[in-house]
């Protein structure tokens, strides 16, 4: 078995309340109270994280991803004391990326959370069509969406995200990449872009919009593609866009079958021990007044599993093949520790049928296997030949 490597480590928090809940959105959300716990969560949060850094060693924290919900709903100050408890474990370089709304509330806090030490905002815009937006239930318009990007600008944020949607209710292809040219013309070095999906437990689950038909939503996808290479940006995952020199590290950490620790409501995490061999998943208590209330006593997880060697590489490459430049042989190997004699027969496979190619030590997805992503997937699970 070839020996592991421990890979770089990330800490996600989440911060489960929101103004309103939107109705396409399946995440750990929850509307807020009139006041929100800020102090009750902060120390169960830091109990949790006690834990979690004592699960991780002597391990530095190279990226930290504070999600929700709508964590920018917290005051400065509340982040300031979270990151004041990292201070020791972070690397000198260490991104810190908060998520935050286009309100009015969260935009007059960007340059607070600056000076708290986040230094990356993913802005869910989602849209500039004022329509559009109130279809998906936004508490925002576009007049606030243009504002919160130049507020993150001028709070002195030299990186951020701005998360897009498409394949909207009633959204042509035009509108689509009038959305992407918008973000560009605004200055954002990092672009998210999701085509909407209708998930289970949610309202628009139970109440289906009417959406485009998988042309029109082709058709969107490609036409801004297309709008953003011309502007200079690089896809590095199926989803994702930034200018040269601004990807989110934590996610591609997550997309290079790396190690994040979790703390909060719901929170998922994966732990590696390469002197073992073993790795390890597992979930915090999701309800965040049951979080609470067990993160007291010490017991913030729900779920705890070992990941099994028959189900890594499909763990592996469910996130390995998402990205552009995909992946090198001896990372799986230092990943997993499995041999790559383990998927050779696989890789061969997908090599002939055109979807994945190879030069050298590394390979990538074709065209056609991003365009035929479950199908390339299948050949990774457990049980093929």
């Amino acid at each position: 078995m070839p020996a592991m490597t421990p890979p770089p480590l990330g800490l996600y928090v989440h911060l489960p309340w929101c103004v309103r809940k939107c109705p396409y959105c399946d995440f750990n959300s929850h509307t807020a109270p009139d006041h929100l716990p800020v102090n009750d969560y902060l120390a169960a949060l830091r109990t949790d994280l006690d834990g979690e850094l004592a699960r991780a060693g002597s391990r530095a924290i190279e990226t930290v991803f504070i999600g929700g919900g709508t964590p920018s709903l917290f005051p400065p100050e509340a982040i300031s004391t979270l990151l004041g408890w990292l201070a020791d474990r972070l690397t000198p370089d260490a991104e810190i990326t908060l998520e935050a709304n286009p309100g009015t509330v969260e935009q007059g806090r960007f340059a607070a959370f600056r000076a708290a030490g986040v230094n990356r905002l993913s802005i869910g815009v989602q849209s500039f069509d004022a329509e559009r937006l109130e279809q998906l239930g936004r508490i925002h318009g576009p007049t606030e969406a243009r504002k919160a990007i130049d507020a993150a600008h001028d709070a002195g944020f030299s990186t951020f995200n701005v998360d897009l949607m498409f394949a909207l209710p009633g959204q042509e292809p035009t509108g689509a990449e009038r959305d992407i040219q918008e973000a560009i013309h605004l200055g954002a070095p990092h672009i998210s872009h999701y085509q909407l999906t209708i998930e289970p437990n949610t309202v628009f689950y139970a109440r289906p919009p009417a959406l485009p038909d998988e042309d029109s939503a082709w058709a969107m996808q490609q036409r801004c593609s297309d709008r953003l290479r011309a502007a200079g940006f690089q896809r590095y995952e199926v989803s994702a866009w930034s200018r040269p020199g601004h990807p989110c590290r934590h996610n591609l950490n997550y997309w290079r079958f790396g190690d994040y620790l979790a703390i909060g409501a719901g929170g998922h995490a994966k732990l590696t021990d390469a002197a073992t061999g073993a790795i390890e998943r597992y979930r915090k208590v999701k309800v965040p007044a049951l979080y609470m209330q067990r993160s007291r006593q010490g017991r913030p997880d729900a779920e705890h599993e070992s990941v099994p060697e028959t189900e890594r590489p499909i763990e592996f490459m469910m996130n390995a093949l998402r990205l552009d430049d995909g992946f090198e042989l001896p990372a799986f190997e230092q990943r997993t520790g499995l041999a790559r004699s383990v998927i050779a027969w696989q890789l061969q496979r997908a090599l002939d049928e055109g979807l994945l190619e190879q030069i050298g030590e590394r390979v990538r997805t074709t065209a056609a296997g991003h365009n035929y992503l479950n199908t390339l997937l299948q050949r990774f699970l457990p049980g093929q030949p």
